[in-house]
């Protein structure tokens, strides 16, 4: 082999992509055998991907066709190393193995010059292919036999997470990151389109919004450029679609609508994908093609016609959300909530001397399950802070209630006084004197009306509270910073006259149900002392 030859391999064996482009046959939209050419999006991953990647993406972008790719130039490449894919579905995982074993055969083995790189097949079978070098690529299912547990990974691929069995996705993890090969190449990837709210939801979103997530957050919506080859034939369709529909008119400004106006203005849509958009939706439905084809992240996780409040409105709004003050911003905290703050304590707006402030507070045993939370909004319905933290005792919250209430100008706090709500309240009046309470009218059994402290949550007042929170929020009333917040009225419910968070681990209402007090205090608008 001359030196030029060999400088220009060692160049191209030293690249994934041009590795692909040069040896990795794949099977185009027209069943035409080509070279496998990194798409922008594709390539993106290749140049950012990092230990551990989660990616959440619209349809058929091609990160499985990558992935496939990249696994068979690695075990061709790097001797005794071992590779995995998983998929939701046993056909699934046999399609992928058979488009594996495609890439394999069309590697040049027979070339005079360079054939010598791949190495031959020790075994094939349903689920491996053992390569004599020592390295081998495995597929497996979601849900079937264990095929992590007792080997070791250079690449995992959870392809499809979302879709996997809900019980199996956090189980299938934890087995999954002692497997990674322990050196500075080994990756995990997680890939998939939305499918609720689930461990993969609650894995991506974490890592997209930087909460001291390991996890690197690849987002790719569906104004990619992969889109444009992919779906050229279905955007063909839907222009032809749209052309008989408008009196042979191609899309223009003048037939767009709000939405439309905004994704073009907003995110750079451009007519042609607008067009397809609309078709998509009128053979399907807007809250599918958001779902498969996501122009943001909180838009691919919208859920159910059950949800208590306007998700579209949540969605907008998380978009614009303030971010919590840094810590050298917050000043004349006391030293207790110092600890927490940032942590579990979250201020957004600082207090102005002499304005009214009104809280609501909801109250957790403090064991680990659910959140003991409160929330804190300005007069004008501005959300200033937040709290939550699903470990700390009732005594010690009772503590973080008075400082905090106390360092946003002696606020008018709202308290549910169910189950652990009346201990704090005691404690708050009789131990700290913490006079700024809402008082709730009630009648006794002899038909007097008296009045208590905190808020009593019952099947007839529930309802209220919630509607209250939903018509302030929607109206414009409030403006809510938390981002948790925000999540939770996301996934908080009416089945059948029941109101509640959907069930699942690790979905909480409690949020919720501090705001909805702290616009009761807000309704009432009162204040017992001065300031």
């Amino acid at each position: 082999m001359s030196k030029v030859l060999e400088r220009k391999l060692q160049k191209v064996t030293g690249d994934f992509r041009l590795f692909a482009k040069n040896f990795i046959k794949i099977i185009d939209n027209n069943g035409e055998s080509v070279p496998f050419i990194l798409n922008a999006e594709q390539e993106n991953f290749t140049n950012t991907m990092e230990k551990y990647n989660i990616i959440l993406k619209g349809r058929q972008i091609g990160f499985t066709t990558w992935s496939l790719a990249y696994m068979l130039y690695s075990a061709c490449m790097k001797p005794d190393t071992s590779y995995m894919i998983m998929t939701h579905h046993s056909k699934v995982t046999q399609s992928l193995f058979r488009k594996l074993k495609k890439m394999y055969k069309s590697l040049p083995h027979d070339h005079p010059k360079y054939g010598h790189l791949f190495p031959q097949l020790d075994i094939s079978n349903r689920d491996e292919m053992l390569f004599k070098n020592g390295s081998r690529i495995m597929v497996a299912t979601a849900g079937g036999e264990d095929s992590i547990s007792g080997n070791t990974f250079e690449l995992i691929h959870f392809s499809e997470m979302a879709k996997y069995p809900p019980e199996n996705q956090e189980e299938i993890m934890s087995t999954a990151i002692p497997a990674l090969a322990k050196n500075p190449n080994s990756k995990i990837i997680i890939e998939s389109t939305a499918m609720g709210y689930n461990y993969y939801q609650e894995l991506f979103m974490s890592a997209y919004r930087g909460t001291e997530s390991v996890w690197k957050a690849h987002f790719y919506n569906w104004l990619a450029e992969a889109y444009v080859k992919q779906f050229k034939h279905s955007f063909d369709e839907a222009e032809q679609w749209f052309k008989l529909n408008n009196q042979g008119e191609r899309m223009t400004a003048k037939h767009l609508e709000k939405d439309e106006i905004e994704l073009k203005e907003k995110y750079g849509a451009n007519y042609r994908q607008l067009m397809y958009r609309r078709y998509y939706i009128q053979t399907n439905s807007l809250d599918k093609f958001q779902r498969e084809f996501p122009t943001f992240p909180d838009e691919a996780f919208q859920t159910s016609n059950k949800s208590v409040f306007e998700t579209g409105r949540i969605v907008e709004r998380i978009q614009y959300a303030a971010q919590p003050l840094p810590f050298n911003m917050v000043t004349g905290l006391t030293p207790l909530l110092e600890g927490y703050l940032n942590k579990n304590l979250f201020i957004y707006h600082l207090p102005k001397p002499k304005v009214k402030h009104y809280g609501g507070v909801d109250v957790a045993s403090g064991s680990g399950g659910d959140n003991s939370t409160m929330t804190i909004m300005d007069a004008e319905g501005q959300q200033v802070a937040s709290f939550y933290c699903n470990d700390i005792p009732v005594y010690r919250f009772t503590q973080v209630v008075n400082e905090l209430g106390r360092y946003f100008n002696y606020a008018y706090l709202c308290v549910e006084r169910n189950s652990y709500g009346m201990p704090l309240i005691e404690k708050l009046r009789k131990e700290y004197q913490y006079m700024n309470l809402l008082k709730q009218k009630v009648f006794d059994q002899k038909g007097k009306k008296k009045l208590q402290l905190g808020f009593m949550t019952t099947n007839t007042t529930k309802p209220t509270l919630i509607n209250d929170m939903k018509e302030s929020f929607e109206l414009g009333f409030i403006n809510i910073e938390c981002i948790h917040t925000l999540e939770e009225m996301k996934i908080y419910q009416d089945n059948n006259g029941k109101m509640g968070n959907k069930r699942g681990n690790n979905l909480h209402d409690d949020l919720v149900i501090s705001t909805a007090m702290c616009v009761q205090a807000l309704k009432q608008a009162k204040y017992y002392v001065d300031i």
